[in-house]
C-alpha cells in the first residue's frame, strides 16, 4: 500500500497536544485527509469555523465522538442527554460526517440494575433514531470492553450491538463501530463481525499492551501489543466494508506526551507496514 487514502486519525490520538484547528492542519500537512472529531474540541471553535477549516484542508470527517449516554434513570438527565445527542447529530450533519459514535452509558448512580440500564438505552435509541434518519446521519453503536461496563457502556459486545439493531428494526440510520481494542478478546468476534455485514460504519485501530498500566488510557500504537489487527481488518473487510482504518489511541503515559507530528508519522509508518 503506497498511499494514505484509507488512513484516518481520530483526534483522541493527539488529544492533549492539538486543538481541532491544529489537528486538521497537522494531519493534512502529514498527508492524512480523514479525521474523527472529538466533540469537546469541536465546541471550542464552533461548527462554522470547523467546516471552513475542513474544506480548506480537503478533510473528510469520519465520525463525531460522541452521542448517547442514555442510561440515566433520572428523567431530567435522560432528556438532557437525548437533547445533547440531537445536537451532535446536527453537528455531524453540518460537517458531512460519516457517523456519530454512539456510546450507550453505564450504570446510573447507585444502581446495580444492568438490565434496566440496557432497557433505558434502548428506549432512548428508539426515540432518537427517527431524528437521525431525518437528518441522514448514521449513529454507530460502539461496543466497549466489559471492563468499563459500570461507568461508560452497558453495550459490551458485537453480539449485543447486532441484537439491538434487530430489536429496534433499524435501517441505515443505525450501524456498528468496530474498535479492535474493545472486541479483540471476544470468542464470538468472528461470527458477530460476519453477522454485522452491511452494518459496519467505522473501524478503529490501536493495540492492547501486554504490560498495560491503565486498562482505558494506556493503549498502544498498532503493532506494539497483542491484537491481531490485520486478522480483524480482514474479517471486517470481508463483510464489504471499504472505509477508513481509523487510528484512535488513548495514551496518558506515552503517545499523549509525544510530539504530535511524531505520533502521526509513526501511525503512517505502521499503516504502510500493513500492520493495520
Amino acid at each position: 500500500m503506497s498511499d494514505f487514502s484509507r488512513l484516518a486519525i481520530n483526534q483522541y490520538t493527539t488529544l492533549h497536544q492539538w486543538s481541532l484547528p491544529q489537528a486538521i492542519e497537522g494531519y493534512a500537512r502529514n498527508g492524512v485527509h480523514a479525521i474523527g472529531i472529538v466533540r469537546d474540541k469541536l465546541q471550542e471553535v464552533g461548527v462554522a469555523e470547523a467546516k471552513r477549516l475542513l474544506r480548506a484542508h480537503d478533510m473528510t470527517v469520519t465520525c463525531v465522538c460522541i452521542g448517547g449516554l442514555l442510561t440515566a434513570s433520572d428523567d431530567y438527565r435522560f432528556r438532557a442527554n437525548l437533547e445533547s445527542t440531537r445536537r451532535v447529530i446536527d453537528e455531524a450533519a453540518e460537517l458531512d460526517a460519516e457517523c456519530v459514535v454512539f456510546v450507550a452509558g453505564g450504570l446510573p448512580e447507585e444502581s446495580r440494575d444492568l438490565p434496566a440500564a440496557r432497557a433505558r438505552c434502548l428506549e432512548g435509541l428508539a426515540e432518537i433514531l427517527p431524528y437521525a434518519k431525518s437528518t441522514g446521519v448514521t449513529l454507530g453503536l460502539e461496543p466497549l470492553h466489559p471492563m468499563i461496563c459500570a461507568f461508560r457502556s452497558c453495550l459490551s459486545t458485537l453480539g449485543q450491538a447486532n441484537d439491538w439493531i434487530e430489536v429496534l428494526g433499524a435501517g441505515p440510520e443505525l450501524g456498528i463501530v468496530v474498535d479492535v481494542y474493545h472486541v479483540w478478546w471476544d470468542p464470538d468476534m468472528e461470527r458477530e463481525i460476519e453477522r454485522a455485514a452491511g452494518r459496519i460504519v467505522s473501524f478503529h485501530v490501536c493495540d492492547w499492551l501486554l504490560d498495560t498500566t491503565d486498562l482505558r488510557l494506556d493503549r498502544g500504537m498498532m503493532g506494539d501489543g497483542v491484537i491481531d489487527i490485520r486478522r480483524i481488518r480482514d474479517l471486517v473487510e470481508a463483510t464489504g466494508y471499504d472505509g477508513y482504518r481509523e487510528v484512535e489511541i488513548f495514551s496518558e503515559r506515552d503517545w499523549w506526551q509525544r510530539d504530535p507530528d511524531e505520533v502521526v508519522a509513526i501511525a503512517k509508518a505502521r499503516y504502510l507496514s500493513d500492520v493495520i
